[in-house]
């Protein structure tokens, strides 16, 4: 009998100690990544054209390159600076199953994309750091399809 109660109160105690501890709780995608993010590395193609920090880069304007998402009382707003310095400014939202970024409303329009931008997240974003692939070609770079490592800081 004593057995019993002895494993009873140890039961107890452990699902007490179990339910009491808060669990982490992993925040959305879409707050994780509103932030600032700037240029790793990006590929055009299959060629790396960019590396931070590096000394020998075929498109070192990609040092300037940032993707500003923020949620300002509820309206995701993006800032994009591309490789040529042109800064544009819109929307962003993920697609309902996350697995893409969605810019919108681009204003200035970049050129052929009708204000939208669409990538493909790569991966489980980090705090810093976010994978993404454009998901049509970027007039831009030469009708590439770029591949970005950006980093926050």
């Amino acid at each position: 009998m004593k057995k019993q109660l002895l494993s009873l109160c140890g039961l107890a105690a452990l699902v007490l100690f179990m339910t009491a501890c808060p669990k982490s709780k992993t925040p959305p995608l879409s707050e994780r990544i509103a932030k600032a993010w700037s240029a790793g590395s990006v590929k055009e193609d299959a060629t790396t054209v960019y590396t931070k920090g590096g000394a020998s880069n075929i498109k070192p304007g990609y040092a300037s390159f940032k993707l500003d998402l923020r949620n300002v009382n509820g309206t995701l707003t993006v800032t994009l600076t591309d490789v040529d310095g042109n800064t544009f400014t819109g929307t962003w939202e993920l697609s309902a199953d996350e697995k893409k970024l969605i810019l919108r409303n681009l204003n200035p329009q970049p050129t052929g994309t009708n204000g939208v931008i669409e990538f493909t997240i790569n991966g489980d974003p980090t705090d810093t750091t976010f994978n993404l692939t454009r998901t049509t070609a970027s007039l831009k770079t030469g009708s590439t399809i770029n591949t970005y490592s950006l980093t926050n800081p």
